[in-house]
């Protein structure tokens, strides 16, 4: 994974509640097994037509949003199943952070799993955001290390996230990194079986 401890960035609003895993990543997108070449089906059903023509009503899909790295949306983020591929998807389009005002807790910790900083922030914070994101080349940045979010109008919010998940992100560890630390230690176990 990549180190994640600070980032400016443009944001993108996402005004919608309660987005299910299925309208992240359609069922019928889940038959790879690696991580990657999810994100072109990101939220397939909405930025598409039935015609598979890019619906440019649909917020991604406007060019103001082009080339967005943050995505605000609105709460209940992730509901639905368990799948893991939905942070695969939103990572492998390009987004590095999500901030809502809740979060399903399989999706929240999924996200941490795979290198995506999930930020929960009050309604109210949200809905300032929201609104200042609908401005063309709006940024915004995320700073891990001191678990603030400002943008350069005067905004500043305080987010908090466990410690043992602030370290893995910051030094851009997952789980399977955590144990190959412990290489020498698990290779002189072996020895003495």
């Amino acid at each position: 994974m990549s180190a994640f401890t600070k980032i400016t960035e443009k944001a993108a609003a996402f005004d919608r509640a309660n987005v299910d895993t299925d309208q992240i990543i359609p069922k019928q997108f889940l038959k790879r097994i690696e991580k990657t070449g999810f994100g072109r089906f990101l939220f397939n059903d909405w930025r598409y037509s039935p015609d598979g023509e890019p619906n440019p009503h649909f917020e991604l899909n406007r060019p103001e949003n082009a080339g967005a790295k943050i995505l605000i949306a609105n709460e209940n983020f992730g509901c639905g199943s368990s799948r893991e591929h939905a942070p695969w998807a939103l990572l492998d389009y390009g987004f590095k952070a999500i901030i809502a005002p809740s979060f399903a807790d399989i999706f929240y910790q999924n996200s941490l799993k795979n290198g995506l900083l999930p930020v929960t922030l009050d309604a109210e914070k949200v809905a300032q955001l929201l609104q200042k994101a609908e401005h063309e080349n709006y940024e915004l940045t995320v700073d891990l290390e001191n678990e603030s979010i400002f943008d350069t109008s005067g905004f500043k919010a305080h987010f908090s996230i466990d410690p043992y998940w602030k370290k893995m992100l910051v030094n851009g560890w997952d789980e399977i990194e955590i144990t190959m630390q412990l290489d020498e230690y698990i290779t002189v176990y072996e020895k003495a079986q």
